[in-house]
């Protein structure tokens, strides 16, 4: 059995420290007590103290447990820690990561942590390599045996928790979990009661159906749940990007890190990026910035068109004609979406959800009274032949579109969705959106599709919901506003008058109006 690295006495003291509240429940405190910074002849040499922006996150946890530590007495229900880093290279996340891990492990007797990276070789050289580096440096190093890709408590210490604090220690400590998108399910794991860490690294290239599947990690309802996101906001799709910058920042805290504003890096190399590549440029915004970048290779719609178009004000065009789009549900958690377009504006959007297709029919019908547009148009798909049917018999102007339908341009788009898609994208630079991040979500979520001969096609709404994203309901509905032509009204007005003039004229030739 492998020894204690300091007398009884000495580890006696040790444990009184780190779990002593004034550490063991401030992170920041436990990383200056746990490491030697400022001592000579350690890789420390050189440093003081953490990172500001890395002290940012370790205040942060104190901060939430002294927010939440007397809810559970009270019965109340405590949501996880949820927090989404996007930052420039070389910023110090890795040591982060590590400093996370030790903690977690020190000072939750028995906890959990799952770490889970991009790629398998960032796991173990990367993120696994850094960890080991500060647990050798740790103050309480002799206390863990790091392997490849887990960090489990050493032998004499688990037989001493068993023993005196009679606790379980069967899912104490930290592994480096692989995963597969083809068979997400596989990533769940462990439910611990004595607290839950995942930790995402270069969390931008791990697949929505795993951030899903890791949710299940939290569903006991305790103190010490914590669940922390790290990248280079290498994309401007995925679970990462909408923790940071898109619809789900309600569930998350998240942070931007400009790495020229941290210290300690060297600024030379950041500004000979903004040089080379431009300010504005995408390398630019992922590698310094800590931003995203404005177009993916994949996107058919990029985030940055559709924020520029949620910027603009409504033209207010009152001669443009009114389309009524409708996105009928097809059930679950799709919902029913009607969107009024005139011209540029979008007007309104409504959803509902749960309806039968009488009920969406009387939706639709009170959009119709109320804007009362120059067309509505249906998605056919699910629910929407029931409501064309109904609509058209009760002497509506509506019309209906399959999105299989055969393209005009069959060259350039794969079927009749690809092309209003199309037409909607041409549309929204000059358009104007309502500040709507659903909205936002679905006009970015589908990827673009071109088969060998160069056609475009959109990625399906089932395959969406494969990778965690939700159907594009409201862009559908907006989409379906474009599958026909329709006059502007300013010359319908015109035309109108042609005819009643023409028609009144041949009625005097030949005496009717004077009859």
């Amino acid at each position: 059995m492998q020894k204690m690295r300091y007398s009884p006495e000495e580890e006696q003291l040790l444990m009184s420290q780190l779990w002593n509240p004034a550490i063991k429940d401030d992170p920041e405190a436990f990383v200056l007590f746990a490491f030697p910074w400022g001592q000579k002849n350690t890789p420390l040499e050189q440093f003081k103290a953490p990172r500001a922006w890395q002290r940012r996150t370790l205040r942060r946890i104190r901060d939430f447990i002294k927010e939440n530590q007397n809810k559970l007495t009270e019965g109340d229900l405590i949501d996880a820690l949820r927090r989404a880093v996007s930052s420039g290279r070389g910023v110090g996340k890795s040591a982060l990561v590590s400093w996370l891990i030790l903690w977690m492990l020190s000072t939750r007797i028995g906890s959990s942590v799952i770490v889970s990276a991009n790629s398998e070789s960032q796991l173990r050289k990367v993120t696994w390599g850094e960890l080991t580096k500060w647990v050798t440096m740790a103050i309480n190093a002799h206390w863990w045996e790091p392997t490849a890709t887990s960090l489990t408590p050493a032998n004499w210490l688990t037989e001493l928790v068993q023993r005196d604090l009679k606790k379980g220690t069967r899912y104490w400590g930290a592994e480096g979990k692989l995963w597969s998108e083809e068979n997400p399910d596989a990533y769940a794991g462990v439910h611990n009661m004595d607290g839950m860490m995942v930790i995402f690294d270069e969390a931008s290239g791990i697949p929505d159906s795993i951030w899903s599947v890791a949710a299940g990690f939290f569903t006991e309802n305790i103190l010490d749940r914590y669940w922390f996101a790290f990248s280079n906001g290498r994309r401007n799709t995925g679970y990462f990007y909408e923790a940071v910058d898109g619809n789900k920042r309600d569930f998350w805290e998240s942070e931007k890190i400009d790495a020229r504003t941290v210290e300690g890096t060297d600024k030379t190399i950041y500004q000979q990026i903004i040089n080379e590549y431009g300010e504005d440029s995408d390398e630019a915004r992922v590698e310094v910035y800590g931003d995203f970048p404005k177009s993916g290779q994949d996107q058919f719609i990029s985030p940055h068109l559709v924020d520029d178009a949620m910027k603009r004000p409504l033209y207010k065009d009152m001669t443009a004609p009114i389309v009524i789009g409708v996105d009928p549900a097809r059930g679950g958690m799709d919902s029913t979406v009607i969107v009024v377009r005139q011209g540029r504006d979008i007007v309104a959007i409504k959803r509902f959800r749960g309806d039968d297709t009488m009920t969406t029919v009387g939706h639709v019908i009170d959009a119709i009274e109320e804007y009362r547009p120059a067309l509505t148009v249906i998605d056919e798909g699910g629910l929407g032949y029931g409501i064309l049917d109904r609509l058209t018999e009760q002497k509506y102007k509506v019309r209906g579109v399959n999105f299989s339908w055969k393209a005009k341009n069959p060259v350039m788009w794969g079927n009749k969705r690809a092309e209003i898609w199309g037409a909607m994208r041409d549309w929204l630079k000059s358009a104007s959106l309502p500040n709507d991040r659903i909205l936002k979500a679905d006009l970015t979520g589908p990827m673009k599709k071109p088969n060998s001969a160069g056609t475009i096609f959109l990625e399906g709404k089932k395959e969406m919901k494969a990778r965690g994203l939700a159907s594009p309901d409201a862009a559908d509905a907006i989409a379906v506003t474009f599958a026909f032509p329709i006059a502007h009204r300013e010359y319908n007005n015109r035309v109108d008058k042609r005819i009643v003039k023409s028609y009144a004229l041949s009625h005097i030739s030949t005496g009717w109006m004077g009859s």
